[in-house]
């Protein structure tokens, strides 16, 4: 088979999901990045409390972090479509009351 004929052919993988696996919510992203390393912290945020807890740490390269960010970004066109446009705060709220994702 040609190099072509085979990149052009969609892989097949098989994702294993652990039994126990435990969904974390998270509406707080600490994103911090080194030349090698993107490095995602998900993170809860509580009303009334002036603390956030890490609950989960995502390391990708550079690369898989641009194929995510693509993903993200057509499944969320894909949802506005199904649902409707996705309301997010101005640009002026109030830094000293946060809510959601940063960037």
């Amino acid at each position: 088979m040609s190099r072509e004929k085979a990149q052009a052919r969609p892989m097949q993988i098989n994702v294993e999901l652990p039994g126990a696996l435990e969904a974390i919510y998270a509406n707080f992203a600490m994103i911090t990045h080194s030349p090698s390393e993107i490095v995602v912290d998900f993170a809860r945020i509580l009303p009334n409390v002036p603390k956030a807890k890490v609950y989960a740490r995502i390391i990708m390269t550079p690369m898989n972090a641009r194929l995510l960010h693509r993903a993200l970004g057509e499944n969320l066109s894909k949802f506005e479509k199904q649902f409707g446009e996705i309301k997010t705060p101005e640009r002026g709220f109030d830094p000293e009351r946060p809510i959601g994702f940063k960037h």
